[in-house]
């Protein structure tokens, strides 16, 4: 099994590997057997695949897609930071603890960082962003950007 730091050459997918991650993307509970019967190969086929995905990474994990704002997360927002350089190691880390935080990225351009959070309403995150993130002393500046809406989309074929 891949270890998440570990480097090695991507084995290139084939049309069936393809159509099997989209499958699961769109249903992570999809079952072998079904998976198999959707791209038409064997059962065994089917999944040696999946955990050939799973072993080499590709497949990093399965979990539900939420809709924030019937779990109770009002408020989603996307948070840029210039961070002090060199700091990424330790601002990720920090960033990973913070309540609410849905996804980071070590981004170029104008800003360092790119941040998701979903809280419970504006001012929870008000909250974060003023009283937590801007604690850190790595980072330098803020901008927060609000979400009016969202859709996630599936991967393209």
């Amino acid at each position: 099994m891949a270890n998440p730091g570990e480097h090695f050459p991507a084995r290139p997918l084939d049309p069936i590997d393809r159509d099997i991650l989209r499958m699961l993307q769109q249903d992570g509970r999809a079952s072998v057997r079904s998976v198999a019967e959707q791209v038409h190969i064997s059962r065994a086929n089917a999944y040696a695949r999946i955990n050939r995905l799973i072993d080499d990474g590709v497949i990093r994990g399965f979990s539900a897609r939420i809709n924030q704002e019937r779990a109770g997360q009002a408020a989603s927002a996307y948070i840029t930071l210039k961070i002090v350089q060199n700091s990424w190691r330790t601002v990720r880390e920090k960033l990973q603890e913070l309540p609410g935080t849905a996804h980071i990225a070590l981004v170029s351009g104008d800003f360092d960082v790119l941040l998701l959070v979903h809280t419970a309403d504006n001012r929870a995150l008000r909250e974060l962003v003023l009283t937590r993130i801007q604690a850190i002393p790595e980072v330098l500046s803020t901008r927060t950007l609000l979400v009016f809406e969202e859709t996630d989309l599936d991967l393209e074929p």
